[in-house]
């Protein structure tokens, strides 16, 4: 995502992260497989009877709440947010993603694990240009309570983003903002260790509804009236970095690079994929040439 144009990439051989669903509560395990040029990320059922490849497009993406979710020919698969941005971070274009249950593992809420394995496995460049999307124009969507914005930043090749969150002044977790260019040293340094948080009576009301039973407060971050529950920050402002993380992840739905400024303002999922869908619509997007001996 940092310099353009540039070439394709892929993983250089397997690699595997196991853990359990944070809604579910199942144990799951992912492979990440390379892929040929042009494949982009695809996750893979391989627990169906007859397996089931889900693209990782805007196109394939349904509505749940609080998470971005896949589907494809009545398979789905739950909250990728946090792989595809370890993918999208490090810009590993071409994947297969295979997965034994309906949910990616939550590991420690963040896209920690998922770097490590990457990176474990080894990333290469392949033979194909990787296609950009570039922001002409600005376009902002939401209302004044919740929006996101893309604007052109063609003197500044990349994608910067920046993410404000607000809880209120009187808040445990207040207001924060992040703002960075993406590239594959400031996701994994930056983003990357971001763990998920939620409000203590959020978490309450979910376990009242059987989600989250098998999450403890060691697996994310919980916050109440006093502050963090039973765990310690990464990062003074962890929340609004892993806000920016799912921001990255979501940002991935497009299939190709962006250059342009992003900016959030308590913007979640829904409204992420919104964006992609309008920019893929507005934007432009280039092809370089193919790469030469």
């Amino acid at each position: 995502m940092s310099t353009h144009p540039r070439f394709q990439r892929t993983i250089a051989g397997p690699a595997r992260v196991e853990g359990f669903g944070y809604w579910s509560g199942k144990d799951a395990t992912i492979e990440f497989r390379p892929a040929p040029v042009n494949s982009g990320v695809v996750f893979v059922r391989r627990d169906l009877p007859s397996p089931v490849r889900i693209p990782a497009s805007v196109q394939h993406r349904i509505e749940i709440p609080r998470r971005t979710v896949l589907s494809h020919q009545r398979a789905s698969v739950e909250m990728v947010e946090h792989v595809l941005a370890a993918l999208a971070g490090l810009q590993v274009d071409n994947c297969e993603v295979w997965i034994d249950a309906a949910e990616v593992p939550g590991c420690d809420g963040s896209s920690q694990a998922f770097v490590e394995a990457l990176h474990t496995a080894g990333i290469v460049e392949q033979a194909a240009p990787r296609a950009t999307l570039y922001v002409r124009e600005t376009t902002r969507l939401g209302d004044e309570n919740c929006w996101v914005e893309a604007r052109p930043c063609e003197d500044r090749p990349g994608l910067f983003v920046k993410y404000r969150l607000d809880y209120g002044s009187a808040g445990c977790i207040g207001r924060q903002t992040m703002k960075l260019q993406v590239t594959p040293e400031s996701f994994r340094q930056e983003l990357a260790p971001a763990r998920t948080f939620v409000l203590e009576e959020e978490a309450e009301w979910l376990r009242s509804q059987g989600l989250g039973t098998r999450v403890t407060r060691e697996d994310l971050l919980v916050f109440g009236a006093e502050g963090l529950q039973d765990n310690t920050l990464r990062f003074e402002d962890e929340c609004v970095r892993h806000k920016t993380l799912d921001l990255v992840g979501d940002l991935a739905l497009a299939g190709c690079d962006i250059v342009g400024q992003i900016t959030a303002h308590r913007s979640g999922h829904r409204l992420n994929a919104e964006l992609v869908r309008v920019l893929l619509a507005e934007g432009q997007i280039v092809q370089p040439r193919r790469k030469t001996a």
